[in-house]
C-alpha cells in the first residue's frame, strides 16, 4: 500500500499492513512512560509539549514557526512524509499534532482509530526498545486557515452561519469548575464533550459516522455551517476538529488557547 494513499482515519490492520512502505512515519504522541513499557514497532516518540507553547496563563497555542521546523524535523519529518500518529489516551495529542501539521502546511497524515488502545488491545505486535529518529527537513507553510482567534470568534458571535462547539464537560461548559479567571463558556455555544465522540466498547475508536453525524446534528453541527471547536488548550477540541474532518467537515476551525485564553480576557463576553 502506497503511504500516501493512506485514509485519515487508519485502523490497526491497516497500518500494520503499511508498515515499512517508503515516506511513512509512525508517532507515538502519548506519555513517556507508556512508550517506555509498549509502543508500536518502528513507532518514534515525541513530547506533547514540545507540539505547543504558552504565554501564561494562556495555554496550548501554537509554536512558532522556527520552533515547528526544529521540532518537526527532529522526529523525522520532511516534506512527503505520511505521518501516522497515536496516543496512549483516546486521540487528543494525536490529533493536536496532525491539527499542527495542517496549520504548517502538511497535509500527509492519518490518526490510528482507537491509538494504542486498539492496537495493543487486538493483539498486534508490540516493541519496548525506543527508536531513535532519522532527522527530517521539516519547512513550515504557514496556513491561518484551521486556527479561529478570539477577535475573528468575537466578530462571529451571534451568527447563525458559524456554530461555537464546546466540547470541555458540562460543569466547565457552565462554570460549575473553573480553570481560568472567569468560568462559563463563549456566548451562543453548544456543549459536546469530546469523550462522547468516542466508543467504549471498540478501545475508543471514533463512533460509527452516522451515530457521530446524529449526534453533531443534535446539537446544531451540520456542515453547511462554519464550525470552530475548543476546549481549555485545544487538546480535547483537537480530537473533535479530527472527527469533523474525517466527517467531512469543510468549514472548520479551531481554537488555539482556547478557554484559557477567552476566560482569562476581561474585555470578553461570558455566559454561565
Amino acid at each position: 500500500m502506497n503511504s500516501t494513499r493512506l485514509p485519515l482515519l487508519i485502523e490497526p490492520d491497516t497500518l500494520e499492513d503499511a508498515s515499512g512502505e517508503d515516506n511513512l512515519l509512525i508517532v507515538d504522541i502519548g506519555k513517556a512512560a507508556t512508550y517506555a513499557q509498549l509502543h508500536i514497532p518502528g513507532a518514534v516518540h515525541l513530547d506533547y509539549t514540545r507540539i505547543t507553547a504558552a504565554r501564561k496563563p494562556v495555554m496550548g497555542l501554537l509554536p512558532d514557526e522556527a520552533t515547528l521546523a526544529a521540532v518537526l524535523s527532529a522526529v523525522g519529518i520532511s516534506e512527503h512524509t505520511h505521518v501516522v500518529a497515536y496516543d496512549d489516551e483516546g486521540g487528543g495529542c494525536a490529533a493536536r499534532l496532525l491539527w499542527t501539521l495542517e496549520c504548517a502546511g502538511h497535509r500527509h497524515y492519518s490518526l490510528l482509530n482507537g491509538g494504542l488502545h486498539a492496537w495493543a488491545n487486538e493483539a498486534h505486535a508490540r516493541a519496548i526498545a525506543p527508536v531513535t529518529p532519522i532527522a527530517g527537513r521539516f519547512l513550515p507553510r504557514p496556513d491561518s486557515r484551521p486556527a479561529a482567534d478570539s477577535a475573528y470568534i468575537k466578530q462571529r458571535l451571534g451568527n447563525p452561519d458559524t456554530c461555537l462547539l464546546d466540547v470541555r464537560s458540562p460543569a466547565e461548559f457552565t462554570g460549575q469548575r473553573k480553570f481560568a479567571t472567569h468560568g462559563g463558556h463563549i456566548p451562543g455555544a453548544v456543549n459536546l464533550e469530546w469523550t462522547q465522540l468516542m466508543d467504549q466498547q471498540r478501545n475508543l475508536r471514533f463512533r460509527a459516522d452516522d451515530e457521530l453525524t446524529d449526534m453533531l446534528a443534535a446539537q446544531g453541527v451540520t456542515p453547511d455551517r462554519e464550525v470552530i471547536t475548543y476546549c481549555q488548550t485545544h487538546h480535547r477540541s483537537a480530537h473533535t476538529w479530527l472527527v469533523l474532518k474525517h466527517l467531512g467537515f469543510e468549514r472548520l476551525k479551531a481554537y488555539p488557547g482556547s478557554w484559557s485564553d477567552w476566560g482569562n480576557n476581561p474585555d470578553l463576553p461570558v455566559e454561565t
